[in-house]
């Protein structure tokens, strides 16, 4: 989810779930030891809970990048080893790690050292020709045996030669038995199903057999208020917005004041395209704010005929 779940798009969603766990973009170890820290690393306290992904290789770098992120107060920090792009495979890291178990176990443990939080680990069920019941089963009990108790699975192999890193979302087959038989065979482990889930009423499904959790990523960005919109009655008990227009409504403090700042319209309005997706006037909404947040001056007037796009029930 690079370049889509900013800080803007994470405080977006807190406005339709407050239960759901929110993660960053993967931040890199050397990025973040040798970058702009507050612009890396700075989130609205409204987020939580929210989760650090970060993404290396070598402990000692992990270890400084988490020893610096603990000063945030991020509620967990998460290693990747799932993402197969070419340039994180440049870098050594991503998804290439499910090759080195021993390596993902010492650079866990580097981290649990300073992180103060909880240190999870995103997954693949493989990679390349690795036979995924016999490399996942491998790298969750040398992970876990460094202290990593919870785990996110996408449910594909990644091929790191050959798809490109939109087709390895796409193309190797989803093998949710795999992930559930895992979850049988480690209770004691709190495992979580990435991948593919593109309703609610799919996480509700997997949760009855036995999952801790359910990651969905696309399609809550694509469309928020329908895979997000009823998630805290449902699944937290929790009093959830009255409707999208409600969202849409309370989105506006948060816009005037990145506005005042000397921010841009199109830089919050982006992630927000999908609120009222499936209903009349959605592509209104979306021409409007798409044709013209990114214009000089865009502000709330545009915000606001943006909305009189869209159909009131």
């Amino acid at each position: 989810m690079m370049d889509w779940t900013d800080r803007h798009c994470r405080r977006f969603h807190r406005e339709i779930s407050r239960g759901a766990l929110l993660y960053t973009e993967m931040v890199t170890a050397p990025a973040l030891i040798h970058g702009n820290r507050a612009r890396l690393l700075d989130y609205d306290p409204a987020e939580h809970p929210v989760a650090l992904q970060l993404g290396g290789s070598d402990p000692a770098e992990l270890r400084e990048a988490t020893r610096i992120a603990a000063g945030w107060g991020y509620d967990e920090i998460n290693l990747n080893c799932g993402c197969p792009s070419d340039r994180v495979q440049a870098g050594t890291f991503g998804a290439v790690l499910m090759k080195t178990p021993a390596l993902v176990a010492d650079c866990v443990a580097a981290m649990a050292e300073v992180a103060g939080v909880e240190v999870t680990v995103k997954c693949r069920i493989g990679v390349d020709e690795q036979t995924p019941s016999e490399a996942l089963p491998a790298f969750l009990e040398t992970v876990a045996a460094a202290g990593v108790s919870r785990f996110i699975i996408h449910a594909r192999k990644a091929w790191l030669q050959g798809l490109s890193p939109r087709e390895n979302r796409e193309v190797p087959p989803l093998d949710y038995p795999l992930v559930l038989a895992m979850k049988r065979a480690y209770p004691h482990l709190h495992i979580s199903l990435n991948g593919g889930v593109a309703r609610l009423a799919e996480a509700e499904a997997l949760l009855a057999q036995g999952l801790d959790g359910v990651m969905v990523g696309r399609a809550a960005y694509h469309e928020p208020w329908n895979i997000l919109g009823t998630t805290d009655a449902r699944l937290f008990g929790l009093p959830g917005p009255r409707d999208a227009f409600a969202v849409a409504e309370a989105m506006r403090p948060y816009i005037a004041a990145h506005l005042a700042r000397g921010g841009r319209l199109h830089q919050v309005s982006r992630h927000m395209l999908g609120l009222f997706h499936g209903r009349p006037g959605a592509r209104g909404w979306r021409r409007a704010l798409s044709e013209g947040a990114s214009a000089e001056g865009a502000g709330l007037a545009l915000y606001d005929a943006a909305l009189a796009e869209v159909a009131r029930a």
